[in-house]
Order: C-alpha cells, then structure tokens, then sequence
C-alpha cells in the first residue's frame, strides 16, 4: 500500500462541505483501506474564515482558493461551492496544476460541461459529478458505465426534493400550493428564496446532465424546456384524483422514435396512481431509466441534504483516488451521437384542459371543432353546469405538443370560453 497521502482540497465548507470533511476524518481508515493509499484534506477554502467549524483544523482554512490549488502537491479537488463563478475558474485552475476534480456543481456543469470535460481530458484527469444529480441516488455512474454497452431511450423521474414535497402535501392534505411551500420553509427542505425549485431551473439543470449521458450528445441547460408548479392548484389535483392521477413535477428525456433527435423537458404532469413515480413521498427522488436490453429500470432514495449529497462526493472521491493510484482516468464525457435537441413542440403527449364556459347549447360542439381543426383528438370529456355557467374538462389523446398549445390558444379566442383555468400534460401511462 502507498504510504504517501493523497492530498484533498475542499472548496466550500457549508452543509455539504462540512459533512465530506467530518466522513473523510471519522472514516480515515476505511477510506484507506478502500483506496490503497491515505487520503488527507490538505486545505479547505472558504468565504469566511472567522466562522467556527467543528472538527476542522483552522490551521487548513483558507480564502485563497486559487493559491491553495497552486501549491502543487493536490491530487484531488471537491468543489461544492455552487454557482457559475468563481466555481468554472477553479476548477479550470486545478485541472492546469493535476487534480482531477469532483463536484456536485449541478448548475455549471449543465451550463459548461463541455469545456470542463474537454479541459480535463486535455490535463489527462478526472471529472466526477454524481453527487450533481438525485444526491445520494447512485444514478449517473449506472448511467455512464453500468450501462454503457446498452441504448437508453428514455428517463423519466423527480429529481427536486423540494417541489415533490410541495406537491405530495398538496395531495395528501388538499393544502393549497402556498401552505405547502410555507410548511416546505419551515421544514429546511425549501430556500428562503425558492425559485431555482419550484420554477424548475435546479431539475432542468439535471435533466441537461443526464441528457447527455443517456443520449451521449451534448444537452445544455437553455436546451431544456421547462415549466414551473407554481400554478398547480388544489382543484388540478382533484380533477387528477377524479382520473386515478396525482401530480408531480417531472423531467423527461426521450430519443426520436427514428433515432435522429432527442428532446429534454421539465414540467408539472399527472400521472397514474399505478405508476411507481406516484408513490414516491416527502423530499424524496425517483428515476426511470428505460434502456433496449436493460428494460426499465428504477432509482430511488433520498435527492438532497447534507449526508446524501455528502456520501455522493465520497463515492467519487474513491474513484478518483483509486485511477490516480493507477495512473489511469475514468469515462470522460461521450458526446459521439451529437444528435439535435428538438423543440417543445415536437414532443408527442396529452393534455388535460380545464375550461370555463357559458352553460348554454353548442357550447361543447364548438370546443369539440376546434379540437378538430387542430388534429387533436379529444379520449374523454366532462361537464359540470350551474347558473349560466359551466365547467368543462377535456382529455386529450396523444398528439405533439404545437398542436396542443394551438388548441389551447384557439379555445382562448371563443366567444363561448370565459377562460382557461388550468393546462396540464399528462405522462406515464
């Protein structure tokens, strides 16, 4: 066994930060064990050096993150800092002085995967990023190796805790979309600010990343189409619930039946109750990866917190010290296909569509019209008729989704239609 530790540095000392450098203390052992040689956290950067942080020596913390990957003698970067910047410049830099570099920046990679997987297969290193995506989930090695001999097709899933919490005390309550945010607040597992959640930019920024991997092409962050659920009502559910459905916010990635394109999306869908993804509870994640010779295949477990996203860093970090060991690298980025990412409207799916209407004859023979004229065909109508106005619920079969939204925007325009109260997709049957 190698006596000479291999050297960590850590940027970014917060939740996740502070939980990877209490594991790589408690569990020395083991991790020596388990890579061959030791591993030592040679310095921790971070904001604000004054704050105290437990079982940390102060003597290794840092604000000067680019001289501590300059010092030469770092094997291994972990960045959990988070963000664009100054994130991409540091792992830059460490990749041009030999660490290879294991991440759980989400954000960046979905923005610029390409250069940091070209720079570090140019440098001959490693980037890792499974504690990216679903946390604690082993999904993105299965993906990049376990299944590298076989053709995915498909990968469905919820990969934000947070939104599927809102969403299960949404149906599980009959709580309203602002109740069950304020109890996700209170609870830690919505921000103060929850934007980047329930507007769907964290689960496009993961549906990007295993775009890529599944489809090997390059899937970017602005190449996902995305939906948030800030407009999922409590009436959404009890129409899903009148259909055997509940709600969740979804991010789907699917190769062309003919092979030639891809298309990545996130959005709020109904789905049956028969579905495995409609049991997934609480802050939990769940992904469907349908593969040729593998069939379909089930990820599920915890998607955030510090020790899942924790355990994730050290997995890789594992990996990454044993082909240091070994002087090798592990799969870099796979990017053969370079198949085109197709637009929203390509997408085939159903909708269902809740109308406000006068409640008077011809009414639905008028809708049904427009429907036509569209090419959309209509599986199964409802309506409720009181004091001169009426309710009218529409469920789609399958159609692309430009023919959809045309119907929807036709309806709009009707005399006859005093609004649209809710649109919604309907997936996973």
């Amino acid at each position: 066994m190698r006596t000479r530790p291999l050297k960590v540095a850590l940027l970014g000392c917060g939740v996740v930060g502070s939980e990877v450098a209490r594991i790589m203390t408690t569990h020395a052992d083991d991790l020596t064990a388990r890579i061959g040689a030791p591993v030592e956290l040679a310095g921790v950067a971070v904001r604000r050096p004054s704050k105290v942080r437990e079982g940390i020596d102060p003597a290794l913390v840092t604000t000067d993150a680019t001289a501590l990957l300059k010092r030469g003698d770092i094997d291994v970067v972990i960045e959990v800092i988070g963000g664009i910047e100054p994130a991409r410049t540091l792992i830059t830099t460490a990749f041009e002085n030999g660490a290879s570099v294991v991440s759980a920046n989400k954000a960046l990679l979905a923005q610029d995967g390409a250069a940091l997987h070209a720079a570090a297969e140019q440098h001959g290193l490693d980037l890792y990023y499974e504690a990216a995506v679903a946390g604690a989930i082993p999904l993105v090695r299965p993906m990049r190796e376990s299944l590298a001999g076989d053709k995915i097709n498909r990968v469905m899933g919820i990969v934000n805790g947070t939104t599927n919490f809102i969403l299960d005390k949404m149906d599980s309550t009959g709580a309203g979309y602002q109740e069950a945010l304020d109890e996700a607040t209170a609870l830690g597992y919505a921000e103060a600010d929850p934007t980047a959640d329930v507007e769907g930019y964290d689960a496009a920024a993961k549906a990007a990343i295993l775009a890529g991997i599944a489809f090997h092409t390059r899937v970017r962050l602005d190449d996902v189409y995305r939906e948030g659920m800030t407009e999922v009502s409590a009436s959404d559910f009890a129409s899903a619930k009148r259909m055997g459905c509940t709600i969740k916010l979804l991010a789907i990635l699917e190769r062309a039946a003919d092979g030639e394109s891809v298309t990545a999306r996130v959005h709020p869908a109904m789905i049956p109750l028969t579905h495995p993804l409609a049991s997934v509870r609480e802050a939990y994640n769940a992904v469907f990866v349908e593969a040729e010779a593998a069939g379909r295949l089930m990820f599920y477990g915890p998607g955030a917190g510090g020790s899942p996203t924790a355990s994730a860093v050290l997995g890789d970090l594992v990996a990454v010290c044993r082909n240091k060991l070994a002087e090798a690298t592990g799969p870099g980025e796979s990017a053969y296909t370079q198949l085109p990412v197709s637009p929203m409207g390509d997408v085939v799916t159903r909708y269902h569509i809740s109308l406000d209407v006068a409640d008077k004859p011809g009414v639905l023979a008028q809708v049904a019209t427009t429907f036509a004229e569209h090419g959309v065909s209509i599986d199964t109508v409802r309506q409720q008729g009181k004091d001169g106005e009426a309710s009218l619920v529409v469920v789609t079969h399958r159609a692309p989704d430009a023919a959809l939204s045309g119907t929807v925007e036709a309806l709009r325009k009707l005399d006859t239609v005093r609004g649209v109260a809710s649109i919604m997709r309907v997936e996973g049957e």
